[in-house]
Parts: C-alpha cells; sequence; structure tokens
C-alpha cells in the first residue's frame, strides 16, 4: 500500500494536509511532519516513528518543502531509501495528484506523472490574463 508523508518548516505539512484533506477526505494513510515548531520534538524521531509503522509491504511517498533542506536530509538519513520515495520542492498538485493516484500504477511512473502534471500548474497567471486581454 502506498502511504504518504507530508514534511516541511513550520505548519507547511499540516496546510497541505488540511487543503488535501478538504478535497479528498481526511486519509490515515498521509501522516504530517511540521518542523520547529515544538523545540522539544525531534524531527528524527518523528520520521524513524513514521518509518517504523510501515509493513513490509508498504511504499511510502515523502513530499518535502526544500531540496537541500535539513528536513529532505533528515528523511534520507532516517528512513530505508529501498522502499521510500522522496519527492523535494513539493506542491498541492503533485500531492493532491499522487495521492489521488492508482494504486495498481507503478509508483514511479505515477509520480513522473504528477511531476510533469504540477509543473504545468505552476504558471504565472498575469502574465497569461495580460496576453488574453492583449489578444482581445
Amino acid at each position: 500500500m502506498r502511504r504518504f508523508l507530508i514534511a516541511g518548516h513550520g505548519r507547511f505539512a499540516t496546510g497541505l494536509k488540511t487543503a488535501l484533506d478538504i478535497i479528498a477526505g481526511e486519509m490515515d494513510r498521509v501522516w504530517v511532519v511540521d518542523a520547529y515548531v515544538d523545540e522539544n520534538t525531534s524531527i528524527e524521531d518523528q520520521i524513524r516513528a513514521i518509518s517504523g509503522q510501515l509493513k513490509a509491504d508498504d511504499e511510502l511517498i515523502v513530499f518535502t518543502d526544500l531540496m537541500g533542506g535539513s528536513i529532505t536530509n533528515q528523511v534520507i538519513r532516517n528512513v530505508d531509501m529501498g522502499k521510500v520515495h522522496v519527492i523535494s520542492g513539493t506542491n498541492f498538485p503533485v500531492l493532491i495528484d499522487l495521492v489521488l493516484s492508482d494504486p495498481d500504477t507503478p509508483t514511479v511512473e505515477a509520480i513522473e506523472s504528477a511531476l510533469s502534471t504540477a509543473r504545468e500548474q505552476l504558471v504565472y497567471v498575469n502574465k497569461i490574463l495580460n496576453n488574453h486581454t492583449s489578444d482581445d
């Protein structure tokens, strides 16, 4: 089964999860790590605890906010990368696309498709509007 972890600085992860819950409904296969919001909570411990809940046939797709950032680095250090896929620079379109993807689609194929769709969703709307109004 595919499981998901959203991890980021501040409340980034919770924000994405809240939006996901509104669109797709609450899911127990999506975890969240909000980093650096509670000095008594270790990122490493949270990641290891989530990783420890995975069953042998589970795959974990991790969404992080920044490539090279401390959260991405901690994920890489604290999980079995053999059954974990890490997507850094996450945005909402890639998250929705993967969480709602067909579980029969191979994970790598689903990730590549979601990344392609997410890139298309990243647009400068002003430019589109300006081009549209200049065409009129």
